[in-house]
């Protein structure tokens, strides 16, 4: 089940980055970008939400697109990684990513500087979530943002995510990429990322319960 977008607000966003204090970034098209990861954490489909919040004409201006901010089930039961699929932890990942190119092959945000995952390693359908009972790792490991198809809507994740962020609609990519094009002619090449857990959201019921 994907997160109810009409509880992602402006407001809820902004009280939930306020309360955890993160920085909140102003000033025309300086953007935040913010994940919402649904607690359904065992689906492989797009059911998480990259938040784009900004200033336009003093006014704050947001997006939603849907997205998933974890692996999907191939990866999750065939790790790339011998110590388990890459888990992005939650919190505000700091100049996380810079305009590049994924794999070389398209415009996207790549990794700019190290980041902190989880290593699942159960090799299930489940992504661990709890912090305390496994290794976390720091380093370059490849955690993009970028689309799942060129062409056609993604429904499912599969192979699209090891770990990345990954957009489900090319057009809704399209955008967001030439708003950090935008963005980035204001304020450089770097883009902070904050990922939130469902549970964090202000205004967001907390016992959404996994599927079976």
């Amino acid at each position: 089940m994907m997160l109810a977008l009409s509880k992602i607000t402006t407001d809820a966003l902004l009280e939930t980055m306020t309360a955890s204090k993160f920085k909140v970034f102003e000033g025309e098209l300086n953007l935040n970008i913010i994940g919402v990861r649904a607690a359904n954490t065992r689906a492989n489909t797009f059911n998480d939400v990259i938040c784009v919040l900004y200033q336009q004409d003093k006014k704050w201006q947001l997006k939603l697109y849907k997205a998933t901010t974890d692996a999907g089930t191939y990866w999750r039961k065939n790790p790339m990684n011998i110590d388990g699929t890459a888990v992005l932890v939650p919190g505000q990942h700091r100049s996380l990513w810079k305009l590049g190119y994924h794999q070389g092959k398209y415009r996207a945000l790549v990794q700019n500087k190290p980041v902190i995952v989880l290593r699942d390693n159960d090799k299930n359908d489940e992504i661990e979530t709890d912090y305390r009972s496994v290794e976390l790792q720091e380093g370059y490991f490849g955690i993009n943002c970028h689309r799942a198809s060129a062409h056609i809507e993604s429904k499912r994740v599969d192979k699209w995510s090891a770990g990345c962020q990954v957009f489900a609609n090319p057009n809704e990519y399209n955008e967001f990429i030439e708003l950090c094009v935008h963005s980035a002619a204001s304020y450089g090449n770097t883009f902070s990322y904050t990922l939130l857990d469902q549970n964090q959201l202000q205004g967001q019921k907390s016992n959404e319960k996994h599927e079976n």
